[in-house]
Formats: C-alpha cells, structure tokens, sequence
C-alpha cells in the first residue's frame, strides 16, 4: 500500500491534468437521458417492467461503449428486495386530549412499515415528543434519555437541532445536515429504542422539500432488502404528518408547539408525553423479487484487480400522484442525466485505452428507496473493497450551462479532494462549499453506501454561480427545479437543456478517475473524517 502525503497528491494531480483528453459525446446525453426518462420506461420502478426496459438498454449501451460483463461474465448483480404496498389506510387519529385529531392519509399523512407482515395495527398507544429523536452518545446529546417509549409512538422533527445556525460550528456541524438529521436516521434510533410507531414532523425548510415529495414518494410501493426476520424489529408503523396536523395535535394536548420546538434545539431537552394515545392501520400487499444492479468493467493492463469505481442510479419512482393527469414520473435529471454520465464516461475511457487499473461502471438499483441498491453492492462486493481505490458518484448533472464554480458535496472528508483541484483549476473554476448544507446531500446519494464502509468517493456537481447569469440565474434554476420538478411528474426530459456544464464536470470526472486508474497511490480520508478508520482496518488486511 503506497500512501502520498496531500502535497504529493496534489503535485501527482496537477501532472495528470495535461494528459487527460476526455472525448465525451453531448449526444450520448441526450440519447440516453431522452430514452431512459421517456413514459416507455414507465419511471424505472425496480421490479417493474420499466426495470427490464432499463436494464436491457443499459447492457445495450455498455456493450457498444466496449465494455465487458462486470460480474464474472454477467452484466448484472441480483439484488433480492421485498416491495411493501400499504392499503386500506385508516385516519391516524390522537384519543384522549381537548378535542380528537384525525389525519387523513395521503392529505395530512403518510404511513407505511418495514415489517414485513400483510396487517399493521397501532391500537391507543401512548404518544411522546422526542424532539430531534437522537441518540449521540459521542455527543453528550440523547432525545430518549430518562424516557421509555417501548410500545408508544413518538413523535419527532426533521433535521438536526442546529439547523438554522448560518454557520457550520454547532453541536451537530450548525447548517450542515449530519446523518442523525436524515430521516432514515430517525426510523432506525427510534426503533432501538422499542417505538411501536414513528412519526416525523415535515418542515419544507429543513426537510429541503415540499410535502409534495413526500407524499409522491411513499404513498405507492416500497422497497426494502429481503433479509432473514422481515423486519420485525423495526417499528410496526413509520411515516410523516403535515406541520397542521402536528400544531393540531399539540394543541389537543395543550402543549405550546413552538415552545417545544425550540427547547428541541437545546442539549437535556427531555421527552415530553403528551398524554394522548394514537391508533392507526393498514393492511400490506407484500411481494418479493429481485432487482438487479448493472456491471461493466474495463479491465486494467497491469493491476485488473485494482478497481477504480464510477456509480449512478439508474432508478426512480416509476409511478407516482399523478399532476394534471400524468402519473409517470420519467426522473429525467434523476437520474437519467447521470446515468447518461456514466455511459458517456464509459464511452470515452474505452477510447483512451485500458489503464493500468481496472475501471468499474455500475448503475445501481433502489437508490430511492434508501440506496438499496447500493448498499448491497457496498455489503456484497464483486471486486473487494479493500481494492477499489475510489471513485465519483453522479445523482444528476448540470442541465442550465456552464459554472464559474464546483461544489464538493461533503467537503471535508477525503484525499480525493486534493486530487480533484487542479482539474477543476483547468477549467478556470473554483471550489466552493456547498450552498445548502442543510439539505444533508451527501447523507442522499449512492456513495455514501460505500463511505460508510470505508472507499473514498467523491460527490461533487456545479455551483449556482453561471457563467451566464451568475449566482441569481444558477440558485433560480436551483430552486425552480426542487419546488416543480424534483421527485414529480414534471422533471422530464427538455431538448433545450444547456449540457455544456455537464461535459465540464464530467471532464473533471474523466480526470479523476483516469489518474487513479493509470497511478498506484491510494487516497484515504481524512484523518478526522468518520470512515478513516474502517478504511484503515481495510486496507490492512491487505
């Protein structure tokens, strides 16, 4: 294992940036995304017969970019999911204080399970507020401390306590999101601590989207891996409630709603009981299949068993609420841009030649359902972990026109960092910090499956600030997108799209991973960074 000091690193990078030529094709952009997010793909639902459409094009675009079978011989790695679909939803009604609260699914709530069991009932269980609902030993920070709510349902906020700071010092890195903010995070902690149901509060703002998202994206089918005990120990009912249905209940139960949420920010906030009780039910059409993650490999001339990892999902929603009488959502920017990214990067490395290490291209499944498909890669690795060198995901790419500057989605974290920088100096950019660390991006996409296990991976994409238009123009097409076509029917494919930004940051891509592939240094994180040490344990098994 041959480590370099950051200098060393960035001087390695700086010379590899004059031999790097990408020939990246702006109509294979086009192509693929216009073909993936058209309504023949149906939305590429895993398990649907939009899978089999997206995987079969896939395969087709691999092979013909020269590409071989990345699974010993086979393009694809089964992926063996459980796909949960509530029906029959009662109200989730709150018994017991000044007046009963009913929310109704779809418009106030939605609800669903990990469990995997054909009937969900919470019957007259005790309600607490756990505030942020977490749980930081390292942090001196616990929402359940002193509090059992074994058999209850808690009621919890999006986001962490120091959400609003405008800097990132704080008790939970201030603006920034970190894991124990994401909602995922909330499910898991309140089911370690025995919750029958967990409820989470939805705010737009620390949410970072609209209650549109949310309802688009849990009230169809819902994925989870197939593994041995169906969740079971798991809470029976987990879901969101609108902020109306949230002051409605506090209300009920003659707790101060803003009070509460504001002593919620503050270490030794306790659990609050509100003293009323929740039932609710449904019933669970459970179907179990396989998904399937798509593999190709450009095999090394001198280390083939060093891998250098490129990702994308290829999924999104499939079918969904439909708006004006659509109810496909295509995914076009999401992620068919990306996964278009990552065939145009196939295309081209095959053109350069074979680097002295491998090149992996894998286009994941279940990405929205909690990176599934990832995830399992990440557990049940074709190429050892331990020998992929890193890698760039891609969860969409620049569609309005060239950027002045790079964001790097998680700033802070690895090697690759230094590595990155003169390839975005080339290009007469800067790097910046990402303008809404509080959305928990870099807690949202694929990579993060595989930094949790230790493989430096970087996330990065374009700024706001546009070379035509500046930063108005950019945080414009940034926000018009999030509030009118992400997770919705609308974000469809636009022969007008601008893909001159998305050829830059896919140049960058191109350089990173094509010096990683032709060197023999292994970049690490940081040595603050959280995944150091399971990379460490990694590579000295080595």
């Amino acid at each position: 294992m041959r480590l370099l000091s950051a200098a060393a690193l960035l001087l390695t990078s700086t010379a590899a940036v004059a031999q790097t030529a990408p020939q990246l094709s702006v109509d294979t952009l086009k192509q693929v995304t216009e073909r993936l997010s058209s309504d023949e793909f149906e939305g590429r639902a895993p398990a649907t017969a939009g899978e089999e459409k997206t995987l079969a094009y896939l395969v087709e675009r691999f092979r013909k970019a020269g590409l071989k079978p990345g699974n010993k011989g086979s393009w694809f790695q089964e992926v063996p999911l459980v796909e949960i679909t509530s029906q029959n939803v009662t109200p989730l009604v709150f018994k017991g204080g000044k007046t009963p609260v009913s929310l109704e699914y779809r418009k106030d709530l939605v609800v669903s399970t990990y469990q995997v069991t054909p009937k969900i009932a919470v019957e007259d269980s005790d309600v607490v507020f756990v505030g942020y609902g977490i749980n930081a030993p390292e942090r001196g920070w616990n929402d359940y401390a002193g509090t059992d709510v074994k058999g209850k349902t808690v009621v919890i906020l999006i986001n962490d306590p120091d959400w609003q700071t405008q800097g990132l010092q704080g008790e939970f890195g201030g603006r920034a999101m970190t894991y124990y903010g994401r909602w995922t995070y909330k499910y898991e902690e309140a089911a370690r601590q025995g919750a029958a149901a967990a409820i989470i509060v939805h705010d737009t703002e620390p949410a970072a989207y609209g209650w549109g998202v949310v309802q688009s994206s849990w009230t169809g089918p819902q994925l989870e891996q197939d593994t041995p005990g169906d969740h079971m120990d798991q809470s029976k009912a987990i879901g969101w409630i609108q902020q109306d249905g949230a002051r409605a209940l506090f209300a009920s139960a003659g707790k101060d709603y803003a009070a509460l949420i504001e002593a919620a920010k503050h270490k030794g906030f306790k659990a609050v009981p509100l003293g009323v009780t929740a039932s609710i039910s449904f019933d669970n059409a459970i179907r179990r299949q396989a998904s399937k993650n798509v593999i190709g490999i450009l095999p090394g001339s001198e280390r083939p068993d060093e891998v250098v990892l490129y990702s994308a999902h290829w999924d999104h929603l499939g079918r969904c609420d439909a708006v004006n009488g659509d109810d496909i959502c295509n995914g076009a920017l999401d992620n068919a841009s990306g996964t278009a990214g990552l065939v145009a990067l196939a295309e081209a490395h095959v053109k350069a030649g074979p680097a002295k290490r491998s090149l992996v291209f894998l286009a994941v499944t279940a990405e929205e359902s909690g990176l599934l498909g990832s995830k399992f890669y990440a557990e049940n690795p074709v190429y050892p972990l331990a020998s992929t060198v890193g890698g760039v995901n891609m969860d969409g790419v620049n569609n309005v026109g060239r950027a002045k500057d790079f964001v790097l989605v998680g700033v802070g974290k690895s090697e690759l960092e230094d590595l990155v920088k003169p390839f975005v100096t080339a290009q007469d950019r800067v790097i910046v910090p990402e303008p809404t660390p509080e959305r928990g991006y870099y807690y949202r996409s694929d990579h993060f499956s595989m930094a949790k296990l230790g493989v430096p991976m970087l996330y990065g994409e374009s700024g706001e600030d546009l070379r035509v238009g500046g930063k108005a123009a950019g945080k414009k097409a940034s926000d018009d997108y999030t509030a009118n076509r992400y997770h919705k029917p609308q974000d469809q494919y636009d022969p007008s799209w601008n893909w001159d930004g998305a050829l830059e940051d896919l140049g960058i891509f191109y350089g990173l991973g094509r010096q990683l592939a032709e060197g023999s240094n292994w970049p690490n994180w940081y040595p603050t960074a959280e995944f150091r040490a399971v990379r460490d344990k990694s590579r000295a098994g080595k």
